[in-house]
């Protein structure tokens, strides 16, 4: 199967069996989105969401989490990965989105990359979630499954070459849709160690499939 092929086989399935997908990060405001991204950086959603509701309770806003110091903070996040940096990052990151951009959450990629502790890919999710912009966060998950599928060549090395080339064949309306289409198939069928190739509904044109367990069959 041909590269256009399997984009509009992929587009088909999920836009027929996933058609409104969203982040598993808990959050009311866009605040709330900044912080558990950041938090999130290798640990999972799971996690993330076990902490933030006590944190958020603590710092309901920017200006609050500005004024703190890293040992009121620290508790509430040391269970989640290299909680001493993200201490540190959460604080410097509120500090100046209240000095600079009056507590909002810009939605330009640039200046969010600004910010302490927000690199592209965090970026990109919050333009992405929170104003829909047709940008494309390359987690493990999309890196992964997007390479297993076909949808980008095997020769991509980094996450901005899969960026670029996602973002050159999926429609822009779809582009943020598509992100959580590949993070949820990534966490829950086409996982890491072991892809759950028996139950997966892609298997008719995934390149990993075709390539190591359709031939292994025959």
């Amino acid at each position: 199967m041909q590269k256009k092929e399997r984009y509009q086989e992929f587009i088909r399935f999920f836009t027929e069996n996933s058609p409104e997908p969203e982040t598993e990060l808990h959050y009311s405001n866009p605040y709330e989105l900044l912080v558990a991204v950041i938090l999130s950086a290798q640990c999972t959603d799971k996690r993330i969401n076990m902490v933030t509701p006590a944190l958020f309770e603590a710092f309901p806003t920017a200006e609050h989490l500005a004024a703190s110091h890293f040992d009121e903070v620290f508790p509430y996040i040391r269970s989640v990965s290299y909680p001493n940096n993200k201490t540190k990052h959460l604080i410097g990151m509120a500090k100046m989105l209240t000095e600079e951009f009056n507590g909002e959450v810009p939605a330009d990629v640039k200046l969010l990359q600004k910010l302490p502790g927000v690199g592209r890919k965090t970026a990109n999710v919050i333009a992405s979630v929170i104003y829909n912009q047709p940008t494309m966060a390359v987690d493990t998950h999309v890196f992964r499954v997007s390479k297993r599928i076909g949808l980008v060549t095997q020769t991509a090395k980094t996450p901005l070459e899969v960026e670029k080339q996602l973002l050159r064949h999926i429609p822009e309306a779809l582009v943020p849709k598509a992100h959580h289409w590949l993070i949820l198939h990534g966490r829950y069928i086409c996982i890491a160690r072991k892809p759950k190739c028996d139950v997966c509904p892609l298997s008719y044109f995934c390149r990993y499939y075709e390539k190591n367990v359709a031939g292994k069959e025959g």
